[in-house]
């Protein structure tokens, strides 16, 4: 018998080398990749052209501080951003999963998607913003937004990855947490900016691979009105119903309507989820019930004289061949209250 063991190694004793040589257990958090902080921070640049391309940031939070006469471009998402006494920059920031944080700054040119905006201790700020929540500015003054437009074939799937619908844009609801409430902190753009009259397309050759498109026509988000005065007294209210491509058919009816029917203002948008008894409060009728259960529906709000019309009339040629199936306002009377019924539901969506 003990020849047999011997012959199968089980009473071989281990020689000091191969102890040595034994690889020791690896845990889940020693398998972590280590992350260099300074491949994601900005710090301490004048006068230059910097910033990252997509795949670059891939989610990691971001610093950007002590920059001065910079052009700043980030084309990847983001989680958690801090830009901290930065003066007379240029700042492109791609979906930032999380919060952005703005403070000590002044004299800003900002292009930014983000989940939350906050700006504390800062003087004249011009923002292209696209914000899923209320914009909140403290201790802030002459600042300036207008809604987020851009595109480039990245930009979309970095919204997805941050977690972000591009129909839930705030960009105008500021809320100015500022110490002094008897002035005004803030206004709109004037309508008509370019994005790139502010945040000039880089021509340096780090960026010289990005396909950019800044034409309204490509924005992956709808450029909307806000809260910028209405031009008329008539609304209309569509709602895309969940099929598996609801939001590609709401983006190309919006081009659509851009391109045909340019008197028909897009105030706002909304991407939520509703159960049965919510279709019956913000309809008024049961029969979209089972519509909302097949997943996210998709709300617009177009403003113009005669805009009810003109929407039906683009939403009949719009339809053919088609099998998904869209809500729209029959007459202004009923318009108005199915607009605020929606948008009272979104709203209180947004705070739960």
């Amino acid at each position: 018998m003990g020849c047999l063991f011997a012959k199968l190694g089980f009473l071989r004793p281990r020689r000091h080398a191969e102890l040595q040589e034994e690889t020791p257990p690896k845990y889940s958090w020693e398998r972590r990749e280590k992350v260099n902080v300074q491949d994601y921070t900005l710090d301490g640049h004048k006068d230059a052209t910097l910033g990252r391309t997509p795949g670059q940031v891939n989610g990691n939070m971001f610093i950007i501080q002590n920059c001065e006469n910079c052009n700043i471009y980030i084309y990847d998402n983001s989680s958690t951003v801090t830009i901290d006494d930065c003066v007379n920059c240029n700042i492109f920031m791609g979906p930032i999963s999380e919060s952005v944080f703005i403070r000590d700054c002044k004299n800003l040119k900002i292009a930014l998607a983000c989940q939350q905006f906050r700006t504390r201790d800062c003087s004249k700020i011009e923002a292209f913003l696209f914000c899923t929540t209320q914009p909140v500015i403290e201790d802030s003054s002459g600042m300036k937004f207008a809604c987020f437009t851009y595109s480039y074939p990245e930009l979309e799937g970095q919204f997805k990855s941050a977690g972000m619908s591009q129909f839930n844009n705030n960009w105008s609801k500021i809320h100015d947490f500022s110490s002094d409430p008897s002035e005004t902190h803030f206004s709109f753009i004037p309508e008509g900016t370019k994005v790139e009259d502010l945040v000039p397309i880089s021509l340096a050759e780090q960026f010289s691979t990005m396909e950019i498109d800044l034409s309204l026509e490509k924005s992956v988000i709808p450029i909307t009105l806000g809260l910028r005065r209405k031009g008329s007294d008539e609304s209309c209210l569509l709602v895309f119903f969940n099929d598996g491509s609801a939001v590609d058919r709401t983006m190309k009816y919006i081009r659509t309507m851009r391109q045909r029917q340019p008197t028909c203002v897009l105030v706002q948008t909304k991407e939520l989820a509703m159960q049965p008894q919510d279709a019956q409060r913000v309809f008024g009728t049961d029969a979209y019930q089972s519509l909302v259960q097949q997943g996210h529906v998709i709300g617009l709000e177009y403003n113009g004289d005669d805009c009810i019309n003109l929407c039906q009339i683009e939403l009949v040629e719009f339809m053919k061949g088609t099998t998904g199936l869209v809500f729209i306002s029959q007459s202004k009377a009923l318009a108005d209250k199915q607009i605020e019924d929606f948008y009272n539901f979104a709203e209180m969506q947004l705070t739960m």
